[in-house]
């Protein structure tokens, strides 16, 4: 179906949904190099005119990559709650923006609302909004999952503490876990993504994780961000696991270009629950996405990439995650060029993985050969923790040794916190005050007596 607007006597055609999706998305490099972006700055204002107009019905009609070419399609289709839609399915795109702006769209109706959304219809809104608008509606929506603590609660933010090592060295990595408790990270959890893929490394690495958590008794989950089969396989072995890691994409190639389908997300999320190590919850997925993932294994089908990144909360959707991380600036400037465009692009991300449902955090984060620089991520950040984003990552000096790219560092977690009054989880806050590391009121106590006796026995 082809979609029209005239401006100034010019009239702009978009030959379908996917190419009418791709126009009206703010200006990003990754859909340049696709050739699927805007030509004009009047033909986007054209394509998002024409997209207000379309009912959200017809996303359930018009699928952007063909139903019988792609499991991701068929997840969405089949899955759709057509009664949590009722409410909106009168809607316009257009129309539905100005309802998720209104008081109407509370914290609880977009609960319940979350599936009736389609990640299409969540990218096609995301797309008429001001970065203002991302973050007042991404506010309303609160998201809570549970493992061994509670994530996501009202006033609240957490932190990954990433403690990677360019060597996977044991000494290395403790010392950074170290640092990290110190200062209060690590209630989303202490996770490690792995310099080596030897199934023995990454046994060990998990082990030597969990020591510290049951040692230390800390109220937390850990994770070796390795691929699914590997986990599995460690399974079978009894190592202990927590929580299982994929990266994942926004339709069935990209996933197949990782070495997954979803019946094998399925295999890992039934092994990971069969170990029942979560004390106040099952959530035992953690995923991580990202904006080009698609377009980069030429598995994007013509659909720009914020959409296909939207798609990808669909499969994270569908296996009740703990964890859904975009970790927005990473992939390059070949996808997200500079600071304005991952500042978008986190924002966007972070809206539509909280209105599908999801406890969605934000690697706030660029590579070194992007055109962007602390103070874009610091201003991220802050747009973020406005926005009530669910977790950042901690790693320390905010540069990733391991990875080689910017992110956050434990400080910055403090800063935000500070800001706005956040709180960590309740169960590792309470931890953190039984050990002395905070006080009454939740801040680093600046106790240094108890700290050699914990180093101690961290280390030991």
């Amino acid at each position: 179906m082809a979609y029209r607007r005239t401006i100034d006597a010019t009239s702009y055609v978009f030959t379908d949904l996917r190419d009418l999706l791709a126009k009206a998305t703010p200006s990003r490099s990754g859909d340049r190099l696709a050739g699927i972006a805007a030509e004009s700055a009047e033909q986007m204002i054209a394509a998002r005119m024409a997209l207000a107009d379309v009912p959200l019905r017809q996303f359930l009609q018009e699928a952007v990559i063909p139903y019988e070419d792609d499991e991701v399609t068929r997840l969405i289709v089949d899955t759709h709650d057509r009664s949590a839609f009722a409410p909106v399915a009168p809607l316009t795109v257009g129309a539905f923006r100005d309802w998720l702006l209104s008081d109407a769209a509370t914290g609880e109706t977009l609960r319940k609302l979350s599936r009736g959304i389609t990640p299409e219809m969540a990218a096609a809104v995301s797309k008429l909004m001001r970065n203002q608008d991302l973050i007042l509606v991404a506010k309303k929506c609160q998201v809570t999952s549970a493992f061994r603590n509670t994530i996501g609660l009202r006033g609240r933010m957490s932190a990954r503490l990433q403690p990677n090592h360019p060597f996977d060295d044991a000494r290395g990595i403790t010392a950074s876990i170290l640092d990290g408790l110190m200062l209060g990270s690590g209630d989303a959890c202490i996770g490690i993504n792995p310099a080596s893929d030897d199934p023995a490394v990454i046994g060990g690495l998990l082990r030597l994780l969990d020591e510290i958590i049951m040692r230390l008794r800390i109220p937390t989950q850990s994770c070796v961000l390795t691929h699914v089969t590997t986990t599995l396989g460690l399974i079978e072995q009894g190592v202990p696991v927590d929580l299982v890691f994929q990266s994942i994409a926004g339709t069935e190639a990209a996933n197949r270009s990782f070495g997954v389908d979803l019946s094998l997300l399925g295999q890992g999320r039934e092994a990971g629950l069969s170990l029942q190590r979560g004390t106040v919850g099952n959530n035992v997925m953690y995923f991580e996405t990202g904006q080009g993932s698609a377009l980069s294994a030429n598995a994007h089908h013509g659909v720009d990439q914020q959409t296909c990144e939207a798609r990808a909360y669909a499969v994270a959707r569908a296996f009740d995650p703990l964890l859904v991380n975009s970790v927005v600036g990473f992939i390059g400037p070949e996808y997200l060029y500079d600071g304005k465009e991952i500042i978008r692009a986190g924002l966007e991300d972070h809206f539509c993985g909280k209105l599908l449902g999801l406890p969605l955090g934000v690697d706030v984060c660029y590579t070194n050969h992007a055109e962007a620089d602390q103070d874009d991520m610091d201003n991220l950040l802050t747009l973020l923790a406005a926005a009530g984003v669910t977790f950042i990552m901690g790693v320390p000096g905010a540069d990733d040794i391991m990875l080689n790219y910017q992110s956050t560092s434990f400080h910055d977690a403090l800063y935000v916190r500070d800001l706005f009054g956040l709180k960590r989880a309740p169960e590792f806050d309470d931890w953190l005050l039984r050990t002395g590391l905070v006080d009454a009121d939740f801040r680093l106590s600046g106790n240094t007596g108890q700290l050699p006796d914990f180093a101690s026995r961290l280390i030991a």
